[in-house]
């Protein structure tokens, strides 16, 4: 793992630095009280520290995940954070008044992304910040498999972001969260002062010609209210914008779509499969999201 990631880590035990190790043939983190993390085969740690209350997303689910954000249809997403978070360190003033790289959250910043699932909207952030290096979490292990190698300066890391992370103080440059949960109180700890938090969550409109089609779940209509309710006691939000753009599927698009969301547990498939089936092709489908910028309070 880059050293320079490994020293914005601690331990999930006792919150102590940690450090790369050897083990005979196995690589492994330890803090100074000999808490040891293996670095799995596929490049990840496992900073969990316990049982997750849940597995996350199935092999299945990040195999259509992969398949479908490769085919390029949630670009306009990962090009907006990306845009953002660049324009939000640009932003951010040097202790001495200057504007080199990274502003005043270090030479190297980090991105985390909390939720990161196969790491794609972290690869394109990190292909915008030349100075950065990135942090994958998730709770999923199918997902840190693909996003352990979604970009040469991203790490990646099992944590449930219910809990404390495993980061120190104050370490995070941009902290993205990507229809994930949103743990307000350490988002708000492990941020630097002048870091920035970017949270993209469904606008009502979102996928709304499926939801309709395959009788998918709906979006939450307080969901706005929620993620501001989630976040108001640690950040201040800055600036919204929505994004919105077209997609135009196949049919097996379209079932990469469901599979790799919540409506892929709540559906039965062959009763899914029948109405894919019927809708006619290509697919009109609105992709339609909230992009919220927060600064720490």
């Amino acid at each position: 793992m880059d050293p320079r990631v490994v020293g914005r880590l601690r331990c999930p035990v006792c919150a102590e630095p940690l450090t790369g190790a050897a083990a005979g043939a196995a690589r492994a983190l330890r803090c100074p009280r000999r808490h040891s993390f293996d670095v799995a085969r596929q490049g990840y740690v496992d900073l969990l520290a316990g049982r997750a209350p849940h597995a996350g997303d199935t092999a299945e689910m990040v195999a259509a995940r992969a398949d479908f954000l490769a085919a390029g249809h949630y670009d306009p997403v990962s090009t907006a954070l990306a845009a953002t978070a660049r324009a939000a360190l640009e932003d951010t003033p040097t202790a001495d008044g200057g504007a080199e790289s990274g502003g005043g959250v270090g030479a190297y910043p980090l991105v985390v992304d909390a939720g990161a699932g196969t790491g794609r909207h972290l690869a394109a952030v990190l292909a915008a910040l030349p100075d950065a290096v990135g942090l994958a979490l998730d709770v999923s292990k199918p997902a840190l498999r693909r996003a352990a190698r979604a970009h040469p300066r991203a790490a990646a890391a099992l944590a449930d972001t219910w809990r404390r992370l495993p980061l120190a103080d104050g370490s995070v440059a941009v902290l993205l969260d990507v229809f994930a949960p949103r743990n307000g109180a350490e988002f708000r700890r492990v941020l630097h002062p002048a870091g920035v938090l970017l949270v993209v969550t469904p606008a009502g409109d979102h996928l709304a010609e499926l939801i309709d089609a395959l009788d998918l779940l709906k979006v939450d209509p307080d969901k706005t209210d929620r993620v501001a309710g989630s976040l108001v006691d640690h950040f201040d939000r800055a600036a919204e914008t929505v994004l919105r753009a077209r997609l135009d599927l196949t049919a097996p698009e379209v079932a990469t779509l469901v599979g790799m969301g919540p409506s892929a547990r709540h559906t039965d498939p062959a009763v899914l499969a029948a109405r894919i089936a019927a809708l006619p092709e290509p697919v009109g489908v609105t992709l339609a999201v909230r992009l919220g910028v927060y600064r720490p309070r």
